[in-house]
């Protein structure tokens, strides 16, 4: 199969049952998913925003969240000097970058929600290559 990268943007909409699910799940049909090792930190840093705003969904949002380790994801290490290289050519975040990395890395398209993500993800660069993070 294969690959697309996801986001956490995109990942998170999947999840949590936002209104851009049924295009984000469309489009990582019959793919194999990676993503950069943060993203765990990020979905669960969005677990916990949607908590603090939505007290009375707690068990929903809990439940949701705990989907994040059903989903067959390839996580993989990012080159971190790759990585500040990227974003600062890119004006993205070193976030934002890690994605964009492994997508050029792994010469696969990246599934993002983040407008400017994406825009980055359309300009021609380099091709790093995937491996072990510095």
């Amino acid at each position: 199969m294969p690959v697309k990268v996801v986001d956490a943007s995109a990942l998170a909409a999947l999840l949590f049952g936002e209104p851009e699910a049924e295009i984000v799940a469309s489009q990582l049909e019959h793919h194999t998913l990676a993503a950069p090792t943060i993203l765990p930190f990020e979905i669960a840093s969005v677990c916990l925003k949607k908590l603090r705003r939505h007290k009375e969904q707690r068990e929903a949002i809990v439940t949701a969240y705990a989907l994040l380790d059903r989903l067959a994801i390839e996580y993989v290490q990012i080159h971190f000097s790759e990585v500040i290289a990227l974003a600062e050519r890119s004006k993205l975040t070193v976030y934002d970058a890690a994605y964009l990395w492994l997508a050029q890395s792994l010469n696969a398209e990246l599934v993002t929600l983040d407008s400017s993500l994406a825009r980055a993800a359309q300009r021609p660069t380099h091709k790093p290559k995937a491996g072990k993070g510095q």
